[in-house]
């Protein structure tokens, strides 16, 4: 009888939400989908946003349809990103970011299809790429990226994470805001 209902309790497990056998479920997947819908509708090709808990900026610049390249950074002074935020300048934001964040600040994104972060690409499509200081990540799988399986979803798990959470601060600045 326990061990019926040790098989029953498992087979549940693995067929309940969120309970996966196989590679974990990315966390930007969701949040790059919505902000790319976001995007569309307010008819934006740009966003950026200030990080409080960080003191950083992140921006995004959009492609409709093809690739969300977003940088997250710090600035010496941070009045650069308040000045561009306040006056809605988010492509400049961009850039200020791409050339001027201070160094071993920066992170960037090149998230192909704006699907969020894929472990390994399906087929043809090219790779999403994570830029951290200076290690770079391409998301091509464990074998092409030469490291361990381990280091590889390691790798993919932390800049997944960052990624999400500069994805859930750009969301945030596409919503109305209440007085």
């Amino acid at each position: 009888m326990f061990q019926r209902l040790s098989t029953g309790l498992l087979l549940v497990a693995l067929a309940s939400p969120g309970v996966s056998a196989g590679p974990q479920e990315s966390k930007s997947a969701p949040l790059a989908k919505q902000l790319a819908q976001a995007l569309d509708a307010a008819k934006l090709d740009s966003i950026a946003a200030s990080d409080p808990s960080t003191g950083a900026f992140v921006a995004a610049l959009y492609i409709p349809g093809t690739q969300l390249l977003v940088v997250s950074g710090k600035f010496q002074s941070p009045d650069i990103g308040t000045h561009r935020i306040s006056k809605k300048e988010f492509r400049e934001l961009y850039m200020d970011l791409m050339g001027a964040s201070v160094a071993g600040s920066r992170m960037f994104a090149a998230d192909v299809s704006c699907d969020g972060f894929v472990m390994k690409p399906d087929g043809d499509l090219a790779a999403d790429t994570w830029e951290n200081g200076s290690t770079t990540h391409a998301f091509e799988g464990h074998k092409k990226a030469k490291l361990s399986e381990a280091a590889y979803l390691k790798a993919y798990t932390e800049a997944d994470a960052q990624y999400a959470h500069i994805l859930e601060l750009l969301l945030a600045q596409t919503k109305p805001k209440t007085n």
